[in-house]
């Protein structure tokens, strides 16, 4: 995706006529090879905590009832939010074909974990959770489509936000141009197809293949952004992440567009992988979260966000 670093290399010339001067190369070491990516970030004899474990998937399933709200949450803070558009389902820590979604028509900013609806991803019926609202029937046919295809996936988010959208009109990747969305290197697919407002099954299967079997988010052509994670937490990042990331190519491509003379500057094919490596690990993606969800929970107040998760239960739709 990057191009080679060696293509941004300037040699000086010397002002001797026929006389050129090399600058010797930079040698760069990374560092913490031996450690894992939570260590190698953890200074002072403390580790910061990954993906948490669980006694039970009931308390499994509590916890990620709550985060999934607090996702919402910062979503709207950040202002991912148009109408009834966007959805965010994660997957049934005891059955995995099930999926937890937000109710159509409910605002990010007020979730609960009270509020998410339970599905069955392969016959759409409601499987527990709240019943006093319906689920979003786009925002299924899109997210059980990639759960189908994708079982290593356990959160989808997809919103339709401002720079994704706008970067969305060109139907391309972006360009690895700072060290953050290095944590996104070879995993933004692009679906380049636009099949108007989802009410087919059939265009839920195109974005579950155009996202394909290892990549994390995908730019969905004149739509918005999604993106997938082994917890909400993760995906909840990594959408903000990319959404971000269109945002500065927006501005950067701008940029070049009034000035000329600008060159931009893509990180190395070798740097941007080893990034990759070392920040885009489950764990170190979960620790990535917690600073804007300790946020929302703060914000909130003791028990807000929590409210009605004692009687989330699956029923299995009897």
């Amino acid at each position: 995706m990057a191009p080679s670093a060696t293509s941004d290399i300037v040699v000086p010339v010397s002002s001797k006529v026929g006389v050129v001067k090399e600058e010797p190369q930079q040698q760069h070491v990374h560092g913490a090879e031996d450690k894992t990516p939570l260590e190698a970030i953890s200074h002072g004899g403390l580790i910061i905590p990954g993906i948490p474990k669980f006694q039970t998937p009931a308390e499994e399933r509590r916890h990620i009832l709550i985060h999934t709200a607090a996702v919402f949450r910062d979503f709207s803070r950040k202002g991912f939010t148009e109408g009834m558009s966007g959805h965010i389902s994660v997957r049934d820590p005891e059955f995995e074909d099930y999926i937890w979604m937000n109710p159509l028509g409910k605002h990010f900013g007020l979730m609960t974990a009270g509020d998410l609806i339970c599905l069955d991803i392969k016959t759409g019926k409601i499987v527990g959770g709240n019943r006093t609202r319906p689920a979003n029937s786009a925002g299924f046919l899109i997210h059980s489509e990639i759960h189908k295809a994708r079982p290593d996936v356990h959160a989808v988010c997809h919103a339709h936000t401002n720079a994704g959208r706008a970067w969305s009109s060109f139907a391309t990747g972006i360009d690895m141009l700072n060290q953050d969305i290095c944590y996104l290197y070879n995993s933004v697919a692009v679906y380049a197809e636009y099949g108007g407002i989802v009410f087919a099954e059939e265009e839920g299967k195109n974005i579950a293949k155009a996202l394909g079997p290892h990549n994390k988010t995908a730019i969905l052509l004149n739509h918005g952004l999604i993106s997938t994670g082994a917890t909400v937490d993760e995906a909840g990042f990594l959408f903000g992440l990319l959404d971000r990331g269109c945002a500065i190519q927006l501005q950067v491509e701008a940029a070049m567009a009034g000035n000329p003379t600008l060159k931009k500057h893509v990180v190395s094919d070798e740097e941007a992988a080893y990034n990759f490596k070392m920040a885009s690990e489950k764990n170190a993606l979960y620790a990535e979260a917690q600073p804007d969800l300790d946020y929302e929970f703060a914000m909130a107040g003791e028990g807000v966000i929590e409210k009605g998760v004692e009687s989330q239960k699956i029923d299995h739709g009897l």
